[in-house]
């Protein structure tokens, strides 16, 4: 999937909406102004998300046949960006569906373009067990809590 994306930190989100609603191909997410100009083709792992041994091994653990994990990128957090992870069984239509020995991992298409080329594992420690993004390459900057980042503006 080849995808352009323009970013724009010039408009309110009521003018974004308006102006993705009269014109098609753009979309607006947290105040940025996205363009996509390619179409879908076949997916490839540098163009989508890779799963942990660690996140397929708790995937299998929790055991939901009907159900996938949904990772979602939303505005917040104390560096701009977060990670949002949740349990789901509808897909959208802009959903991308990553699989690996029967664990599914869905994202939309927004959220995508953020963690392009990332990796979600499955970390246990002593404080917490989570899901994560790792290796993401579009953040430069994250907080120390593993969920908020901010991204490279190209």
């Amino acid at each position: 999937m080849a995808t352009k994306i323009t970013i724009s930190k010039l408009f309110r989100p009521r003018v974004l909406s308006a102006f993705c609603t009269k014109y098609s191909g753009f979309k607006h997410y947290s105040g940025l102004l996205y363009q996509s100009t390619a179409t879908n083709t076949e997916q490839t792992q540098d163009e989508g998300l890779s799963l942990s041994d660690n996140c397929v091994k708790q995937l299998h653990k929790i055991g939901v046949a009907d159900k996938f994990l949904r990772v979602i990128v939303e505005g917040g957090g104390c560096s701009g960006f977060q990670y949002k992870f949740e349990l789901d069984e509808k897909l959208q239509d802009d959903d991308k569906v990553f699989e690996r020995d029967g664990a599914k991992v869905v994202i939309d298409e927004m959220s995508l373009d953020i963690l392009k080329g990332s990796e979600i594992d499955y970390s246990q420690e002593l404080i917490r067990s989570s899901f994560q993004v790792v290796n993401n390459p579009r953040a430069e900057m994250g907080c120390s809590c593993g969920v908020s980042f901010s991204i490279k503006l190209d």
